[in-house]
């Protein structure tokens, strides 16, 4: 890795923190320089501006989560429903974290990146988890009845879904209330109650046990 690279990773990591913490709109570049102890000069010599340090922060983000995706799904020696647990678990992982006010200021500051990552979404769940559940479906432990498109669609909705706040908002405040708890277990909970229903009897077991 060369210096440059080392100094514009540790930029990302550090703004990437900064945008889960306080939202696109009230991280700055001033903020952003002192807490990487640098000038924001220098700052600047790296990256020209807020929103291209906030494009490649989730460039980095897709680029990871594709890479432990398919490091899973290419993986011969574990079984079906360990694959499918352990690829969800990344995602959830992944996109926990990033907080609905991040989220509002992508549609509302940056609506080219939040198209960009609803994009990525779309197409690596059609991508990966089609192919994921096409396999399932050989190895006779997805019911065949249900159609692979219907499936990914479901996930690849509900992960929207689950993103975007303007979604939140269409619902009344006391239901809202019942999903105050932390963004993982929504993942975790969501993708378990849409997946467990598309398993068979026998993997339903594995994946409940993984």
């Amino acid at each position: 890795m060369t210096k440059k690279s080392s100094v514009e990773g540790k930029i990302l990591d550090s703004a990437y923190a900064l945008f889960l913490k306080n939202g696109y709109r009230h991280t700055t570049m001033d903020d952003i320089a002192q807490s990487l102890g640098m000038s924001k000069k220098t700052l600047y010599n790296y990256f020209p501006g807020k929103l291209e340090l906030l494009s490649a922060c989730f460039e980095v983000l897709k680029t990871k989560l594709t890479a432990k995706v398919e490091t899973i799904l290419e993986n011969r020696y574990i079984s079906f429903p360990l694959k499918l647990k352990s690829s969800l678990t990344v995602v959830a992982t992944h996109l926990a974290p990033i907080n609905p006010e991040l989220f509002e200021d992508l549609r509302e500051f940056a609506p080219e990146i939040w198209k960009d990552l609803t994009d990525y979404i779309n197409e690596s769940a059609y991508e990966r988890f089609s192919k994921l559940i096409q396999q399932g479906i050989d190895q006779g432990l997805v019911n065949p009845r249900i159609p692979v498109s219907l499936i990914v669609m479901l996930y690849a909705a509900s992960v929207q879904c689950l993103l975007d706040p303007k979604f939140y908002e269409k619902f009344p405040e006391n239901f809202q209330k019942g999903m105050k708890m932390p963004p993982s277990d929504i993942y975790d909970q969501a993708i378990s109650i849409i997946y467990n229903g598309i398993l068979t009897e026998e993997a339903r077991n594995e994946f409940q046990n993984a």
